[in-house]
């Protein structure tokens, strides 16, 4: 949607001012066109306007030490898993995937961890998270940097590092972008690495961006496609963005609506042919790959 930027956002139209200058004047050079500058400047003004979390009201939660299996919903009460400082942070664990196996409880979907409380990371800790995998750009993670949780490895993976800037500013680009744009998928293969490497080793990993719906969305998607999870299911985990970020369809500062999620779908049948097809030639994922991730993800 023209005018709503990536990050969760939205931006007026630049107008074009015409400036006149002195020919003659000494050190004076001609404006030029600058594309990095420009790119950087819109990621900047697209962080600096990231909404503002939406008090949640309360819900009920597991005893502190208790980790309960979430159920196949994607807004189950038991799905969120209680941190304070977080608005779309949950598991995926509960989803029924290939031959019929849950998926387990050592991955998280998350939004920015820049407002962690004491008590938030506990119970992150408890959790056994071991990766945190930061699919921010390095603007925004300098403006609002991740608080830090003792013993746990930070995979920097920044998916929109190479995108046009007009994908920043038009989801529908940008959804297509996370499938066409190569370093995108180079950033989405390595998250997906690394959460195989830590449920491989018995360790959680939690993966986030800023607003934890459109990037966080597409590799949710992609980690629950490995796993044999149904679309609808993985539709339904996607749009339960709006739920935890008491958003709508219709309201794209905060939400998210599936047509996004359909035109990342629709250009990896483009360009690869099938899902499997992107998973194999896109993110270059072998068969040792994916069986592990079914290996340690599913129960």
């Amino acid at each position: 949607m023209p005018g709503t930027t990536l990050l969760g956002a939205r931006l007026r139209r630049p107008r074009r001012i015409m400036v006149v200058m002195n020919p003659h004047a000494p050190g004076r050079r001609p404006a030029r066109n600058r594309p990095a500058r420009t790119r950087v400047a819109m990621i900047a003004l697209s962080t600096a306007l990231l909404a503002s979390p939406i008090a949640a009201p309360a819900v009920a939660h597991a005893a502190p030490g208790v980790i309960a299996t979430a159920s196949s919903s994607p807004t189950a009460p038991d799905r969120e898993i209680g941190l304070a400082g977080t608005q779309n942070t949950r598991t995926l664990g509960g989803y029924v995937g290939t031959g019929g196996r849950t998926v387990n409880d050592r991955v998280l979907r998350s939004d920015s961890l820049s407002k962690l409380t004491a008590a938030d990371v506990e119970k992150l800790t408890q959790r056994g998270l071991k990766t945190v995998v930061d699919l921010r750009t390095d603007i925004e993670k300098r403006v609002q940097p991740n608080k830090r949780v003792s013993g746990v490895e930070t995979v920097d993976a920044d998916v929109l590092g190479k995108v046009s800037p007009v994908a920043l500013v038009d989801l529908d680009q940008a959804y297509r972008a996370f499938v066409t744009d190569a370093n995108a998928r180079a950033q989405i293969r390595a998250a997906i690495v690394a959460i195989k490497d830590t449920a491989a080793d018995g360790g959680t990993t939690l993966f986030h961006c800023s607003a934890g719906k459109d990037r966080t969305g597409w590799t949710a998607a992609v980690l629950l496609t490995i796993l044999g999870v149904d679309r609808s299911t993985i539709d339904a985990d996607y749009l339960a963005s709006n739920h935890y970020r008491h958003a709508d369809a219709t309201g794209p500062l905060n939400g998210v609506n599936i047509g996004w999620l359909n035109a990342s779908f629709a250009a990896a049948q483009k360009k690869f042919g099938s899902m499997d097809g992107y998973l194999t030639d896109g993110l270059k994922l072998t068969d040792r790959d994916i069986a592990s991730l079914r290996e340690n993800l599913l129960n």
